[in-house]
């Protein structure tokens, strides 16, 4: 079964809107997976806009399903990633003043850095995932750099499923393939929502994790945050 790694990045945008501690990140998380969550994302940035660096070494303390921490792989970063030991750490070359991820890696153009800071990574025991756009190429650079998962960029598709979802999941399908080919393990996320999630599911081969965020507590606010998860779990069976 694809695992639901929820990201709970909004709880924490939410929590900064008003200052103070409502809603709480770490109850949130633990919410989560009471729920049925079977992971938790955070991608904390440099600003600490949504999730702060302390709220990662608070859910260090809570969290007892997969801890996922995404991130770009700056020496701030890696730190963090080093002190913590999560179950995976997903690289992700976003910019700083990015309003979200908005691209994947060149694995190609990137390689020796990325061998190292897997390397880094895998030698602690924590499970490496890169965040790749659907080109077979960027995942034959991936098995070049050992990483253990990619991360599929999942925007383009969730943009383009109403209008032809065959046309929309090609590129994924081809990449998916690509991945088994190589013994990568595949994760995907970015847009993803109860529409787009199950076709998503059914088509592509070998699909490990799902992260979702954005779209999932927007959903919570009308659902409630215990159905929505369970909306979602239904969509990945």
């Amino acid at each position: 079964m694809t695992k639901l790694s929820v990201n709970i990045n909004k709880i924490a945008t939410l929590r900064n809107a008003r200052g103070g501690d409502r809603p709480n990140v770490v109850q949130a998380a633990r919410d989560c997976e009471r729920f049925g969550a079977q992971g938790i994302t955070v991608h904390p940035r440099p600003d600490e806009r949504h999730i702060r660096y302390q709220d990662v070494y608070d859910l260090k303390e809570v969290v007892t399903t997969e801890f996922n921490i995404e991130g770009n792989p700056t020496p701030e970063f890696l730190k963090l990633v080093k002190e913590i030991k999560p179950a995976q750490a997903t690289l992700v070359p976003d910019a700083p003043d990015a309003i979200t991820s908005n691209a994947g890696w060149d694995t190609l153009k990137h390689k020796d850095f990325l061998t190292d800071v897997i390397l880094e990574l895998k030698e602690l025991g924590i499970r490496t995932s890169i965040f790749v756009d659907p080109e077979e190429r960027m995942i034959e650079g991936a098995a070049l750099v050992d990483t253990d998962r990619v991360e599929l960029y999942t925007e383009a598709y969730a943009s383009n499923f109403h209008k032809d979802r065959e046309k929309a999941i090609a590129p994924y399908l081809k990449a998916a393939q690509k991945a088994q080919e190589f013994g990568i393990g595949l994760n995907a996320g970015h847009d993803l929502d109860l529409d787009n999630l199950k076709y998503l599911h059914d088509t592509l081969p070998g699909l490990l994790e799902v992260s979702i965020g954005h779209a999932l507590i927007c959903d919570a606010l009308y659902f409630g945050l215990e159905n929505t998860i369970q909306l979602y779990l239904r969509q990945l069976k």
